[in-house]
């Protein structure tokens, strides 16, 4: 198969195309043909040797593909409620950037009805990172107000459109006036230029002085000060990268008075269990939605498998908004 391989660590030129036995999907997994994958900020830390895979998986980058199942196990395509020759779109832990992947069967989702492969592909990451950290972990409510930073980010725009159809208020934060516009037409409330106001200022007096219940945090570092600030009484912030650096200051007076909370995670690492769990959920809650046109994929460009290069330096200039994909 062809795949996209890591020659060492680096800038984007270091990704190059290389061909690569095709893999062989082992108890509980599937094999997919590939028609696209998703490209995601991981990706280009994997690339640069600052996020290492997981034991026992893929060296080859990509997280989330979409494709048709050309193999597996009767009991696993039947657990997965999937068929030889069905659609799917997958979450994986690694190995994406490839015409053939392997996938647990309970991180395969169906291809939602009216999608192209291309946005089935920019759906897994993102969905599964959202719906985990805003809605499993922090628990956004409708009639709540959720503050997502990078609004016009993959996980932005995501985020975004499931709080708004799950009847949550939405304020975001991006770098531009145009990136605020592009996120307040997808549905956000408010955007917020970061460059040229102080983001919690304007939560605070976007919310009357009462803050915002959910903070959605890619930034981290001195970020976190602030994003304590603008949380109400009984806050959560929910932190998922760390752009702006690891080290943060927290007033923890501030803490316990307005009794917040401060989660984090990573997903890579969690067991298939715990994914097939997510998977189910969206399933459930989500899917529907996207049927019915109420959240959208965000494609913002889409390149060929072999210039995945491109696509990397088109995702570090930060000029997009959505999602980047790759085709086979």
């Amino acid at each position: 198969m062809r795949a996209i391989e890591i020659t060492r660590f680096g800038g984007p030129e270091v990704l190059q195309p290389a061909e690569r036995p095709d893999p062989v999907p082992a108890a509980g997994e599937l094999l997919v043909a590939v028609q696209a994958s998703g490209v995601n900020r991981p990706d280009l830390l994997q690339r640069k040797g600052l996020y290492p895979m997981p034991p026992g998986v893929s060296d080859l980058p990509g997280l989330e593909i979409a494709g048709t199942v050309v193999a597996g196990a009767p009991a696993d395509l039947a657990a997965a409620g999937l068929a030889l020759g069905d659609a799917v779109c997958a979450l994986v832990a690694g190995g994406g950037y490839a015409e053939r992947c392997v996938a647990p069967a309970g991180q395969c989702l169906p291809l939602p009805k009216g999608l192209t492969m291309v946005e089935a592909a920019s759906l897994p990451e993102t969905f599964f990172t959202v719906w985990q950290n805003v809605f499993a972990i922090a628990r956004l409510q409708p009639g709540e107000t959720l503050l997502v930073q990078g609004g016009a980010s993959g996980i932005g725009v995501t985020a975004i459109q499931l709080a708004k159809a799950l009847g949550s208020g939405v304020i975001v934060t991006a770098g531009s006036d145009d990136k605020c516009a592009a996120c307040l037409a997808l549905g956000a409330d408010h955007a917020i230029n970061y460059r040229t106001q102080d983001f919690a200022a304007e939560a605070l007096r976007l919310t009357g002085g009462r803050g915002v219940d959910v903070v959605l945090d890619m930034v981290a570092g001195d970020y976190v000060e602030r994003e304590l600030r603008c949380l109400a009484e009984d806050g959560r912030l929910a932190i998922i990268a760390v752009q702006g650096g690891s080290a943060a200051r927290i007033d923890a007076a501030l803490v316990l008075r307005k009794r917040l909370a401060i989660t984090g995670s990573t997903l890579r690492p969690r067991s298939v269990a715990y994914k097939t769990a997510l998977a189910r959920e969206l399933r459930a809650e989500v899917w529907p939605l996207v049927e019915a046109g109420r959240v959208k994929p965000v494609i913002h460009r889409v390149f060929a498998a072999a210039d995945a290069a491109a696509a990397h330096a088109l995702l570090e200039s930060g000029t997009h908004v959505g999602k980047i994909v790759l085709t086979w």
